[in-house]
């Protein structure tokens, strides 16, 4: 049977655990056939982003005319943007309707606290969202409010989904849980906290590009957004789990996505 097709519209990570390696390791591991556009290219590793190359915006729509002119995408995720210009071009499709099932993964800051976009650039696509995935951090920046608990969350969730996407997903991975790792997803007229065993792992570089990138193929197999969503956070969890005794690099290493651990 043909697979389906994904895209994914992100950043190159040199070091694999995030951006546009990561997200084809999960649209494989789940089985999907994954397409890229390339944003920007990165210099880096476990331990952070060393150099950021963000591409022109004219060499990213000619990514695009060449993926969607030739596959049945059948869902798309953006990641790093980098440029207000790079999200306009990435816009244009949207507003035109060729990113059907559009996740976006608003990455400001990568895990090593290196800024990897500006807020400007991500609200350009929210209004065509099915579902946007902020982290906390990302969810305050665009909100401008304090994200440091699960009821913040909340607001944070609710405030953002009455204001484009049509569901939002606040991941509460740096949030003290007692234990546990809570998400909160707004949208379809309702909020619903996703909640899972919290992993003790520093090996989580990547984290919030592999659930983005797991939803996508979950929508691109026609699951409605709360299932994709709780597939995907059971996902991660798998592979945060699988990966938490590696000693891939010296920083915060990346994920199990394949199960290798499993």
């Amino acid at each position: 049977m043909t697979p389906k097709t994904t895209l994914t519209i992100a950043g190159s990570d040199s070091g694999g655990g995030a951006g546009i390696q990561a997200d084809l390791k999960v649209f494989a591991a789940l089985g999907a056939y994954g397409t890229s556009v390339i944003t920007a290219v990165t210099a880096q590793n476990t331990r952070g982003v060393d150099a950021v190359l963000p591409l022109p915006p004219q060499t990213v729509r000619d990514q695009l005319d060449s993926v969607l002119g030739d596959f049945d995408v059948r869902a798309v995720k953006t990641g790093m943007l980098g440029t207000p210009a790079v999200a306009d071009a990435v816009a244009e499709a949207a507003r035109a309707g060729h990113l059907p099932h559009l996740v976006v993964d608003p990455v400001l800051v990568a895990t090593s606290g290196h800024r990897l976009g500006v807020a400007t650039a991500v609200e350009r696509l929210l209004p065509y969202a099915e579902v946007a995935t902020p982290n906390c951090a990302e969810a305050a920046a665009l909100t401008g409010r304090p994200v440091t608990t699960v009821e913040e969350m909340v607001v944070a969730a609710e405030a953002l989904a009455a204001g484009g996407p049509a569901h939002v997903v606040v991941t509460g991975g740096d949030v003290d849980a007692a234990g546990e790792s809570v998400d909160v997803l707004a949208g379809g007229g309702g909020t619903t906290l996703l909640r899972a065993p919290r992993v003790p792992t520093r090996h989580n570089h990547g984290t919030g590009c592999s659930f983005s990138a797991a939803i996508t193929v979950r929508l691109a197999a026609g699951d409605p957004v709360p299932v994709a969503v709780a597939a995907a956070k059971e996902y991660v969890t798998r592979a945060l789990t699988g990966a938490r005794d590696w000693e891939l690099g010296a920083g915060r290493g990346p994920l199990d996505h394949f199960g290798w651990s499993a």
